[in-house]
């Protein structure tokens, strides 16, 4: 089961690593390009303030944003604010996704995100805590894949191994990284390949962070996977 309250304690924990290692930058840093095409260190600091914001309405029962094109509009706009507007920005929208995850709920009821993708209210925490590691990743300050919970690896790829599911485009593929395994892909009888690695390079492919050259494959070549 999905123990929501100890999520919201892991996403208070990542946002303080992030905040720290944010405020040893300056305003010329946040105008570098991040890891993400097209996008500065800036945009992917807007983005998880706006993105806190957005699974706040979810929690609440609004939709998590107004539309795509307003979503899009506002991390533009954030982009280039200055460092200390941009961790000011982040620290208010932080507590009040803690508000919100901290106040009495149903936390068995149904919520809805993106593009009408529905999941139970206590999978958000979770869904936030993958935005604050992924995103520190990709702010391209230090902090690698390899940095990120043990935990977090396990079941974010367990989260994307789901996602990929049932998908008639992806292979029948085997995930392992010697330790725990995972299957993805379209339904068949066995597996058409099997995927091995280190936790970091496997969810690195799965999370479209790293391209899998650092993989082995036993069977096909490895599957190229649809964008998340």
């Amino acid at each position: 089961m999905i123990d929501h309250a100890h999520d919201l304690a892991c996403v208070r924990d990542a946002t303080e690593r992030l905040l720290n290692a944010v405020a040893q930058l300056d305003n010329a840093s946040l105008a570098e390009s991040s890891r993400l095409p097209g996008w500065s260190r800036g945009h992917v600091l807007a983005h998880l303030a706006r993105n806190a914001d957005a699974l706040v309405n979810v929690l609440e029962g609004r939709p998590m944003y107004a539309s795509a094109a307003a979503r899009d509009a506002d991390i533009d706009n954030g982009a280039a604010r200055p460092l200390e507007t941009q961790l000011a920005d982040l620290r208010e929208t932080t507590e009040r996704f803690r508000a919100a995850g901290d106040a009495p709920a149903d936390w068995t009821r149904t919520v809805e995100l993106r593009n009408g993708v529905t999941d139970d209210a206590a999978r958000v925490p979770f869904r936030r805590w993958g935005e604050v590691e992924l995103h520190h990743v990709d702010l391209g300050i230090g902090y690698d894949l390899e940095d990120l919970p043990a935990e977090f690896l396990e079941r974010e790829t367990d989260f994307l191994t789901r996602r990929f599911s049932g998908n008639p485009d992806v292979p029948a593929t085997r995930v392992t990284d010697g330790t725990h395994e995972w299957t993805t892909g379209r339904p068949a009888d066995k597996p058409e390949v099997t995927v091995t690695g280190t936790p970091a390079d496997l969810l690195g492919w799965l999370a479209g962070r790293r391209d899998g050259s650092a993989l082995t494959t036993d069977g096909e070549a490895l599957p190229k996977l649809p964008p998340l």
